[in-house]
């Protein structure tokens, strides 16, 4: 994971990591607030008419959507590893085990080989089969 992390963040300066930071932050915070409006206004436009029961405030419409997250599945972590099956457990999308290997495949065999793709894809544009 370590190597993953330090390959995509190779070629970033401090202002750019803190600027994703605060970017993250912020766009957290503006879906909060964008939440808490969707469901306020459906709630006033869907349940007084549907149901007779009166309207609800910005802070009552964020405390439904926390109290709905809590009661239908928390904030989707994906749970623990008891969770995971027994086939899952040897091959996981999260295994960053294999970058170790990357920058050296890179300098010994990626550039000839894409050299090669290169040019048998220049050799079939040049003689299209008919």
């Amino acid at each position: 994971m370590t190597n993953f992390l330090k390959h995509k963040i190779r070629r970033k300066t401090p202002g750019e990591i803190a600027g994703w930071i605060l970017f993250g932050i912020f766009a957290i915070v503006a879906l909060a607030i964008l939440f808490g409006y969707i469901i306020m206004s459906l709630w006033n436009w869907l349940m007084p008419e549907i149901f007779g029961l009166t309207t609800i405030t910005y802070w009552q419409a964020v405390g439904i959507f926390i109290l709905f997250k809590i009661l239908l599945g928390g904030c989707g972590g994906g749970g623990g590893k008891h969770h995971k099956s027994s086939r899952h457990s040897k091959k996981s999308k999260s295994d960053f085990s294999k970058w170790e290997y990357y920058d050296k495949f890179w300098t010994e065999v990626g550039d000839k080989t894409y050299e090669e793709y290169v040019r048998k894809i220049r050799e079939e544009e040049n003689n299209p089969e008919t």
